[in-house]
């Protein structure tokens, strides 16, 4: 794999050295050839050249010489423009976790940790969540977040094989949701605890207020493949051997509730989305007659932006508005023995 020459890394380093000794080569605390890669982590997080210069204040000549440098230090294009805006060669890919990397240790060394204004930025944060959670919370974030920071973005992302990933790269700042079995270096707070519950039309010809174990094998069932929850359910069904008759299988919540209220089929779902869907007054909740394991919802971030100030904003947020407090439960990155 492509790493950022250490020799390269060095001379940052050294310069950022110098430059605290005498103070006669800083910009904003940093040197201006370490800036370089300042330019390069927003060009590459803005895809975007013009973008990059407003954000960080430069003109345009800068912009390409500082760049020019770059691609020559580095030996590759690193950015190449497309209809839809500059993007990433294989090589700057492979480089911006490194760079990130290098800029968080310069400005460690530089003693200055970089502050996150709430009212005045305009960061967007990536945030990894099921569709079920566009319903249940993602509205509530939504306006807190535009009470609280109204230049802040939010850009959504859905939870997949590829989440654990992205959280280490930085593409996605957050994961909320159940995602079972994270290896080391990931943070984690629970945020609330979750049962299962059933759906049912409210015009159900068999199923009343309540329903029992043997109705529930008997009915047709439906499932929602894309909810982590659903192998949680389908696991704990097989440990008390429980077989049901599924005979529709969606790939998320979308069009659930409608589904549900106008046939006798049944959903088994987490309480919190059947509270939401149920809301409306076509569908009805009755308690899952089968004694079901549940889960908790947790908020999942990487240790690498642990101490990231807006990272612990949006992560506070979340704490306050889905767990009744910011003091919930914190569970820290999971190091293996011996390692720091």
């Amino acid at each position: 794999m492509f790493g950022l020459p250490m020799t390269f890394v060095h001379a940052m380093i050294q310069m950022l050295i110098i430059t605290i000794l005498n103070m006669t080569e800083a910009l904003d605390g940093i040197p201006r050839d370490a800036r370089q890669l300042v330019l390069f982590d927003e060009i590459y997080r803005s895809q975007s050249m013009t973008r990059a210069a407003e954000k960080l204040g430069l003109s345009q000549p800068t912009v390409s010489i500082w760049l020019g440098k770059l691609r020559r230090q580095l030996a590759d294009p690193l950015f190449v423009r497309t209809t839809s805006g500059v993007r990433p060669t294989p090589r700057a890919d492979a480089l911006i976790g490194q760079v990130r990397e290098a800029l968080a240790l310069l400005h460690g060394i530089a003693g200055r940790a970089p502050a996150f204004d709430a009212a005045s930025s305009d960061r967007t944060f990536r945030i990894a969540m099921t569709d079920a959670s566009h319903i249940t919370l993602l509205p509530r974030l939504l306006g807190r977040v535009r009470a609280e920071a109204p230049g802040v973005g939010l850009e959504i992302l859905p939870i997949s094989a590829q989440t654990p990933r992205a959280l280490e790269s930085g593409e996605a700042d957050l994961a909320i949701g159940f995602i079972p079995g994270l290896e080391a270096r990931f943070h984690e707070q629970v945020l609330y605890a979750q049962d299962f519950v059933c759906l049912v039309s409210a015009r159900h010809p068999r199923i009343g207020a309540t329903m029992t174990a043997r109705a529930y094998r008997e009915e047709a069932h439906i499932g929602i493949l894309s909810a982590a929850s659903y192998t949680t359910l389908r696991t704990s069904l097989a440990s008390l051997r429980i077989k049901r008759r599924v005979l529709l299988e969606l790939p998320g919540f979308l069009g659930l509730a409608t589904i549900v209220a106008s046939t006798d089929l049944i959903a088994t779902v987490p309480r919190h989305i059947g509270e939401t869907l149920a809301a409306g007054g076509a569908i009805r909740i009755v308690p899952c007659p089968v004694k079901v394991a549940g889960f908790t919802v947790r908020q999942y971030w990487h240790e690498r932006f642990h101490r990231d100030p807006g990272h612990r904003f949006l992560r506070s947020l979340c704490a306050e508005l889905f767990s009744g407090g910011p003091r919930a439960q914190v569970v820290g990155a999971r190091n293996r023995p011996g390692r720091p």
